[in-house]
């Protein structure tokens, strides 16, 4: 392990991930390939860890080069404030909070999650991506994210070891245009036979349960369409498509935004949520913000 860090090599480090590969830093720094790959090298023997592996052609960082990537990002950002500083320019510190949000999450909900920790740091540079539970786990793991939204409890068959933090729950209605809505309160469940339903795609928590529901009642509504995107379901909602389910604590904002009215509630079925850390205790300001807003305020119904 070296005692002493070459910055120059660190920067070049730094500047492949943002650019996302070697030949983009390469054009940045103005170096040619093979220069920037040796002198990575030169960094990865310095610390004795390797920082990239290979998935699929790409270069991905492994744990130990996610941790380098962290200090890295703070020192360069440091040293960018502190040119600025003696430029005369005021500098501000920004935090940075990177979320991984399940594609099944209603944004509505993420939204409203995620806007106590905006409001706790005016400066906070906050990162989002979406994509599959399981492969959000992979980056967390990673500690390429801070924390991962979801509505799946994390189990130990996951293969994952991380600590899923309950945010809340909410009852889940069905929605439809107004007039639709109107005629399928009378009657209701059997009013819901063949009617044409937008639904989350298989496998999730929501849709196991909506159809279980369903089966209790004997009721056998038409899937109209199966979507990954919670919001791009909503919008096939909003176009008179379906009856589409969602959490009731968001029934305001589904009615003003989406212009649905809410049918009824499914008696007995609610969706949970959760914040996924790698580690147990929660220390990132903008996540415990996060999990006390959605306990006290969000959910507290």
């Amino acid at each position: 392990m070296a005692t002493w860090l070459n910055y120059h090599h660190l920067h070049y480090f730094w500047t492949i991930v943002r650019e996302g590969s070697v030949s983009a830093a390469s054009r940045k720094l103005r170096l040619s390939q093979p220069t920037v790959s040796e002198q990575l090298k030169e960094l990865e023997g310095a610390l004795g860890v390797a920082l990239f592996h290979r998935r699929g052609g790409r270069l991905v960082l492994t744990e130990s080069g996610s941790h380098v990537y962290r200090y890295a990002d703070e020192i360069f950002t440091l040293g960018r404030e502190l040119t600025d500083t003696l430029a005369g320019r005021t500098a501000l510190r920004s935090a940075r909070l990177v979320v991984g949000v399940a594609d099944v999450m209603p944004k509505l909900i993420v939204e409203r999650l995620l806007a106590p920790a905006l409001k706790l740091q005016p400066q906070l540079r906050l990162v989002c991506y979406e994509d599959r539970h399981e492969r959000l786990l992979s980056d967390l793991s990673l500690y390429e994210l801070d924390v991962v939204l979801t509505d799946t409890y994390v189990t130990s068959s996951s293969g994952f070891r991380g600590f899923g933090h309950l945010l809340g729950e909410s009852p889940i209605g069905l929605f439809a245009k107004p007039k639709l809505a109107e005629r399928l309160r009378k009657n209701f469940p059997k009013s819901l036979e063949d009617v044409p339903l937008l639904l989350p795609i298989e496998p999730t928590s929501l849709r196991a349960a909506l159809m279980g529901w369903f089966d209790r009642h004997g009721v056998r509504p038409r899937i109209r369409g199966e979507f990954q995107d919670s919001a791009l379901l909503m919008v096939f909602g909003r176009a008179g498509e379906g009856v589409c389910a969602a959490p009731t604590v968001l029934v305001e904002e589904i009615m003003a935004q989406h212009r649905l009215a809410l049918v009824a509630e499914v008696e007995g079925v609610h969706e949970r949520f959760y914040a996924v850390t790698a580690e147990r205790k929660i220390t990132h300001p903008g996540v415990r913000a996060i999990t006390e807003s959605a306990r006290t305020k969000l959910f507290q119904s």
